[in-house]
């Protein structure tokens, strides 16, 4: 196992099979989250319940990169188990949603930038141009849009890359920014 592990029982002898199960177990969160650092397990046997005798609790700490995930139902009666188990399995079961619900949160917490759009110089003016997108929509730039001043060296087939706004001008879709990629040969 790659995952720092520490395994204890307080008030109970280890069950038979019991490291058998937690090595599956164990094995299923490393395939599902390779990033998985450290796991504790402490299980424990509490007070007797009159309709329930022997209840077991499991308390799992989990370290992965970015933060610590605990599941510890130590304190709901309702969530006490008769077998040993069970109360394993619960366990294992809620820290395998909880990993996964912290690892589709980090996912979304990383910043993914969108590529301005790529068109090509339709036309050219004295103070302004077109450019066709790739769905074929013209796009209004003006002289001044072109980032660096270099609104001379904008030709007919120039391969570029802008910014519109969402809102129209009288003249239609609108470039704020214009940027020179390349020449592109027109077929």
């Amino acid at each position: 196992m790659a995952i720092n592990l520490e395994i204890t029982y307080r008030d109970f002898p280890e069950p038979i099979l019991a490291e058998e199960r937690i090595g599956e177990r164990i094995e299923k969160l490393e395939r599902l989250f390779p990033r998985l650092q450290s796991l504790r397990v402490v299980s424990e046997q509490i007070q007797h319940s009159k309709h329930k005798g022997k209840l077991y609790q499991v308390r799992l700490d989990a370290v992965m990169p970015g933060g610590e995930i605990t599941i510890d139902k130590s304190h709901a009666d309702k969530d006490s188990h008769a077998d040993f188990f069970v109360a394993l399995r619960d366990s294992f079961n809620a820290l395998e949603s909880r990993l996964h619900t912290f690892v589709d949160k980090k996912n979304l917490d990383v910043k993914h930038h969108e590529t301005p759009p790529h068109g090509v110089v339709k036309s050219v003016f004295p103070d302004h141009g077109f450019i066709r997108d790739s769905e074929g929509l013209e796009i209004y730039f003006h002289a001044n849009s072109v980032v660096d001043g270099k609104f001379d060296d904008v030709a007919v087939g120039t391969e570029v890359r802008y910014t519109a706004i969402d809102n129209e001008s009288a003249k239609g879709p609108q470039a704020t920014s214009v940027h020179l990629i390349g020449k592109h040969h027109l077929h």
